[in-house]
């Protein structure tokens, strides 16, 4: 769970934005789309196949 106190005399968009900021780092937003619906543990291996495949290319070039 992503926390921020608001400091004294910050306005509510810093704020909203440091709170933004904590909940992409934490990994939530990510978190939400992977189990937003449910995938067949083949399908999870393909796609990690294929996200491993694309990151050993941008590796290489």
């Amino acid at each position: 769970m992503s926390e921020v106190h608001v400091k004294e005399n910050e306005s509510i968009d810093s704020a909203l934005k440091r709170f933004k900021r904590s909940c992409a780092k934490a990994g939530v937003l990510a978190e939400v789309r992977k189990r937003e619906h449910y995938e067949s543990p083949s399908v999870k291996r393909r796609k990690k196949s294929e996200a491993a495949r694309k990151n050993k290319n941008k590796r290489f070039h």
